[in-house]
């Protein structure tokens, strides 16, 4: 499968370089159609961008280092077989992550509808066949089966996330809240109770400056009874 050929540009040879260096430079090794999948999903964002108003960012290099690699960066965190990825957005970390873990069953739920149009063709321009998309809240949200991961990423605060998310995780899943410069402040704000089941690992992104990190938290469901209460 050739799955570039579908666009009719391809990216930049600079900005290809600095797409493998950064996935090399995050220990992650990618076949060569998974690569091209990652190129087309950007040069896709780029494209629709001018008209659905996708993400602010609009340089291809920006976009690789602030969406794929931010992105991917979270892979070795992401467990379970059932994947959801909550406030999707472009597709993200959701399109990227399913690239990478062809194994693993994702859904991408938002609210915009522009937006879950765009990660529909999305999916099927890229042949991915172990992503679904799904325009809706989350609060309103009922899945079927639990899900072992739950991701949000600039969704709302923490204690928002975990209070609106909680029913549609697994008792045993996690939840993956992708945060920047403010996480200790909004950890320091849930109940002390809470500690023991929430790690945040920062996250150091090739080529970024910027301060950025994945809060984890487990036992989600005594967690947001916790905060009911």
């Amino acid at each position: 499968m050739n799955v570039a050929k579908k666009s009719s540009t391809q990216l930049p040879t600079s900005c290809q370089t600095l797409l493998e260096t950064s996935i090399k430079a995050l220990n992650i090794t990618l076949s060569h159609v998974q690569l091209e999948q990652l190129s087309l999903f950007i040069l896709l964002i780029q494209k629709w961008n001018k008209i659905y108003n996708l993400t602010a960012i609009n340089a291809i290099d920006e976009m690789i280092k602030l969406h794929i690699i931010d992105s991917l960066a979270i892979q070795p965190l992401v467990l379970g077989e059932r994947i959801i990825d909550i406030g999707t957005g472009a597709g993200l970390p959701g399109i990227p992550l399913a690239i990478a873990c062809p194994d693993k069953q994702f859904m991408l739920l938002d609210s915009n509808a522009k937006k879950t149009r765009f990660v529909q063709q999305a999916i099927v321009e890229l042949k991915l066949t172990n992503v679904a998309v799904l325009h809706q809240r989350v609060e309103t949200y009922i899945p079927e089966l639990l899900y072992d991961t739950a991701i949000t990423r600039a969704f709302a605060s923490l204690q928002d996330i975990i209070k609106l998310t909680a029913h549609v995780i697994h008792p045993d899943g996690q939840l993956l809240a992708m945060k920047g410069q403010h996480a200790a402040t909004e950890i320091a704000t849930l109940p002390s109770t809470m500690s023991a089941h929430t790690h945040c690992t920062p996250l150091s992104l090739p080529g970024v400056n910027a301060e950025r990190c994945v809060i984890q938290i487990t036992a989600i469901t005594l967690l947001a009874s916790t905060l009911e209460s």
